[in-house]
């Protein structure tokens, strides 16, 4: 036992200070914290990336496209964290001449003779509105738009259009005038910041650049044609933008009072929620337990209806009991994740300067979250009498990545073969399964091993060796039908943040970074999933039906099938994608979220209703 111990411990060591490692490196030293400032004259380094559309969920690696221009020299290629791999994310260095504060009427980039099938793979592209992403000091290029709603304030859409279709005609972007802001350096007059990065793309058909907006555009079919690529540049020096503030105008599509709205709605729902549990609580529990308890036990058992009639059987393990602990200590991960990673963008440690941290941050938080999960689940299984806690570690730390990991890669299979940026490497497949391997896998045997030696939970209340017999059940207290009404209420309190966050998610903006809504509607979440189930679980045990386990979980984590429906509903209604790989990219990563979701919710609703339980039965006397 003593060798186990210390081979544990060695293993506790190596995750946590593996752990602390990588955390450290990217909470300390996160691209765009530290603000970068130019002299005059100063190389400033544009990088290519990527390009996107709403319409099809599959980005591209602009370099690796074969009509546009490629580097002359050595190409150089930015490191990239986890986030920015899995969100298909590829820097790679440009030959835009850019230098502080020096501006260019006309420079020619290079000339492409397409083929055939080289102009029409440009031609599909645009028809598809994707739109190209370049990056300059972490800065995103931009469309410039004027906000109506706003009283006329500029904003922000990140990127800008590959081409356009005019009067049935598709023209090609190949002239871009890009327009720099900067700020002073208040302590280094003679040095200044990037604090704007806008793109005004042109279709110019000719050996010049266009001189006015009359000239001939360049056409683009499925035959040759020869496209020259150039670009201007423009330096603006501006008061009004802030380098702490840079990022605000790509921030502002979306209207607070909405949010508002959405709030007042879920607190109306949870306030509705509270006031039935409260009349259970304050009223029938207290006159019911006081009555019981005035009484020798066997009169109660005469005269007394409802969950006091259960005590024997309620805390009787359920079937499939194997199952259950396995997938509340997945849920109690997911949850760790979710609220860490919630913290942080709060706390504006994760905000879009920090490119793919978010992602990045979660998969470490999920990990870490293996030790509660290892705990949470061996605790419980040994409540309910399981026999092996280290087959149950086991399968609580393979279940939901067991899952993903199939789902993952045969979604990739389908993404590879559309030579899409967003498949994942082997390489990061490798370090995914590292992360797995060596961190939560670890964490949740450390977890389990610890609740192992813990003094098991006793139950309030004797088990009878006899089940009770269950009589026949009201159709709306049937399983399913109970489930499903129950589920509705934590789908009403996110319903109406579901279209910021859809939006957020597919539009490939960044538009979804009003992260003190979500984190105020997710406390509300939380309250309402927990109440939800006390009261279903309570009028089951009120029918004299005792097994409550399984419902408790179900009722809140059902709420991510409506979830599930409404992506579908988002899909057809907001969305216009084209394809069968896309559309399964969509619908895979909807069902992965609304399954991670549901997790987190269901297991927020079977402790509360544990706990609840516990309450109740141990107010009571029985012998």
């Amino acid at each position: 036992m003593m060798h186990a111990s210390k081979y544990q411990t060695v293993w506790a060591a190596i995750a946590l200070i593996l752990l602390a490692t990588v955390q450290s490196v990217s909470a300390f030293y996160i691209p765009g914290f530290t603000a970068v400032s130019y002299k005059f004259g100063q190389q400033v380094q544009l990088d290519v990336n990527k390009i996107f559309s709403k319409n099809a969920q599959l980005p591209y690696a602009y370099s690796e496209l074969d009509f546009v221009c490629q580097p002359k020299g050595p190409v150089k290629r930015t490191w990239l964290n986890l986030g920015e791999i899995l969100r298909g994310d590829r820097f790679v260095s440009s030959d835009f001449q850019l230098q502080m504060k020096q501006d260019i009427g006309c420079q020619q980039l290079c000339t492409k003779a397409l083929s055939g099938a080289q102009a029409s793979n440009a031609k599909q592209l645009i028809e598809e509105e994707y739109s190209v992403e370049w990056i300059v000091d972490n800065l995103p290029g931009a469309t410039a738009k004027t906000e109506i709603s706003e009283g006329g304030r500029k904003m922000y859409v990140a990127g800008f259009p590959l081409g356009r279709v005019k009067d049935g005609k598709t023209y090609i972007h190949n002239h871009f005038t890009l327009v720099f802001l900067y700020e002073k350096n208040e302590k280094k007059p003679d040095e200044q910041y990037i604090v704007g990065f806008e793109v005004y793309p042109e279709s110019y058909d000719g050996t010049d650049c266009p001189v006015d907006v009359d000239h001939p555009m360049q056409e683009i079919g499925e035959s040759d044609v020869i496209v020259r690529y150039t670009y201007a540049v423009t330096w603006q020096e501006t008061e009004e933008i802030k380098w702490t503030h840079r990022w605000d105008m790509y921030m502002t599509t979306s209207d607070p009072q909405i949010h508002w709205f959405a709030i007042i709605n879920s607190f109306i729902i949870l306030i509705f929620i509270t006031s039935m549990v409260a009349v259970i609580i304050m009223r029938t529990l207290n006159r019911d337990i006081s009555m019981y308890n005035e009484e020798d036990i066997e009169g109660a058992e005469e005269d007394s209806t409802g969950w006091k009639l259960v005590h024997g059987d309620v805390f009787r393990a359920p079937k499939h009991a194997n199952l259950l602990a396995p997938v509340i200590g997945s849920g109690i991960q997911c949850l760790v994740m979710m609220t860490m990673s919630l913290a942080l963008s709060s706390f504006g440690v994760l905000n879009p300067s920090y490119r793919g941290g978010t992602m990045s941050n979660a998969l470490f938080f999920y990990a870490f979250g293996g030790l509660f999960s290892g705990y949470a689940s061996t605790r419980l299984y040994i409540m309910l009498q399981g026999s092996s806690w280290r087959r149950n570690a086991l399968v609580t730390a393979t279940l939901l990545p067991a899952a993903m990991f199939s789902l993952m890669f045969i979604l990739n299979c389908f993404v590879w073969a559309k030579h899409s940026s967003s498949a994942i490497p082997f390489g990061t497949f490798f370090a995914l399964f590292a992360i797995y391997l060596f961190i939560a896998l670890p964490l949740v045997f450390i977890g389990s091993s610890v609740a192992s030696r813990q003094k098991p939970i006793e139950h309030p209340v004797r088990i009878h060796q006899i089940p009770r017999q269950i009589p026949e059940q009201i159709w709306y207290l049937s399983p399913n039908v109970s489930i499903l009404t129950g589920g509705m209420m934590p789908f009403a309190v996110v319903f109406v943040e579901l279209f910021f966050i859809f939006k957020g998610i597919w539009s490939n903006q960044y538009t979804y970074f009003i992260v003190g809504f979500l984190a105020i509607v997710f406390l509300i979440l939380v309250a309402t999933a927990a109440e939800i189930s006390i009261v279903v679980v309570y009028l089951q045990l009120q029918a004299e039906d005792y097994r409550w386990y399984w419902r408790a979980f179900l009722v809140s984590a059902a709420s991510g099938i409506y979830i599930f429906i409404y992506s579908v509903f988002y899909y057809f209604s907001r969305l216009e994608v084209t394809g069968f790989v896309p559309a399964l990219v969509y619908f895979v990563y909807s069902l992965l979220m609304c399954g991670i979701y549901s997790l987190c919710v269901g297991s927020i609703g079977f402790f509360a209703t544990f706990y609840f339980l516990r309450k109740i039965y141990s107010a009571i006397k029985v012998d």
